[in-house]
């Protein structure tokens, strides 16, 4: 019986950072000894990222009929989809790159629904060529929610000190607090509690923020949000005996989390939870997306096509979520 899970690697933008970053990452061979990893993506731009990179690694071309357990160290495998040419501008915003980003991402749900693969790790996408190549969802969270008809999932950003879950992720502030509801605050505590205790903690310690400056001071700042979106969320929670506290402001809440009060901080827009966890080191942060059907990683950060193609980029946020989509992965 083959025990180890099988990865797929979805390589991103090809015009971005991700095909040196899967490249960089699987010359790790832990990964292979954990995993079989399998990258879905174009060859050739893996073949021309090794070049750029310096490194002898080989890449071998697949199908998405082939066994993908066959896999060896010193050898990347790529379920070749062949979307882009060659000399696919680096560092650019591309409708084809766009395009081609969404179609790694459809073929690898696909293997996932047919148990060909484990789990998903995804390399970063660029929105704008995202969308230029027909494709209009704000980022891969919603692309997996859609073509998995997942109603309740949500963005959990990871790291060795911190741990924090959205209720809203990539619309703008404004639209951020109508959109936050009780029922939607409710559900994404639920997915933390959950989460964590498939994890293995027994009984998760979740702090939740509030919206406005010291979580509204009993109404001091602004227009009782707090009280109106977060409080009988956190209510509700309590008596289905989740361990939930707050709302609590967000200035002195993730301090206390990393410090270890909490197991894991609900953030209610974007910019709330990405900062905080980017100040930690965007090296050792990791993207889960919780709620899902299929387990799904990726690195937390963008394309970087300031330094794509030069051979400089950090691959340890890809190593990091390639590890926890190893660890999440049913064996």
């Amino acid at each position: 019986m083959n025990k180890k899970p099988i990865i797929g690697i979805t390589m991103g933008d090809p015009a971005g950072v991700g095909p040196e970053i899967i490249v960089k990452s699987l010359q790790e061979q832990e990964i292979y000894q954990n995993a079989h990893p399998i990258v879905i993506g174009d060859a050739k731009i893996l073949q021309r990222a090794a070049k750029d990179l310096n490194t002898t690694i080989s890449i071998a071309p697949k199908t998405l009929g082939d066994d993908l357990t066959q896999t060896t160290y010193g050898e990347v495998a790529c379920v070749d989809l062949d979307l882009v040419p060659e000399d696919l501008a680096v560092g650019e915003v591309s409708p084809a790159a766009g395009d081609a980003a969404f179609q790694y991402l459809e073929a690898a749900i696909q293997l996932a629904n047919e148990n060909k693969i484990q789990a998903i790790c995804t390399a970063p996408l660029n929105k704008e060529a995202l969308q230029k190549g027909g494709h209009m969802y704000p980022g891969h969270t919603e692309i997996l929610a859609d073509l998995t008809n997942t109603e309740d999932f949500s963005m959990m950003l990871s790291s060795p000190k911190l741990k924090v879950i959205h209720v809203t992720t990539h619309i703008g502030l404004l639209d951020a607090i109508q959109t936050i509801k009780p029922d939607r605050v409710f559900n994404v505590i639920k997915l933390a509690d959950k989460t964590l205790k498939d994890s293995g903690i027994e009984q998760p310690k979740i702090g939740v923020c509030g919206i406005n400056p010291h979580a509204g001071e009993n109404g001091l700042f602004g227009y009782g949000e707090e009280e109106e979106k977060i409080i009988p969320a956190i209510q509700s929670a309590k008596e289905q005996g989740i361990n939930v506290e707050g709302p609590l402001p967000a200035d002195t809440l993730f301090f206390r989390a990393q410090r270890g009060d909490f197991d894991i901080v609900v953030a209610m827009y974007h910019d709330q939870g990405h900062g905080p966890i980017k100040v930690l080191g965007l090296e050792a942060g990791v993207n889960i997306t919780v709620g899902l059907p299929i387990i799904r990683t990726s690195v937390d950060h963008g394309t970087a096509f300031d330094i794509a193609g030069k051979g400089i980029v950090d691959e340890g946020s890809m190593l990091e979520a390639l590890r926890q989509a190893i660890e999440l992965a049913p064996k």
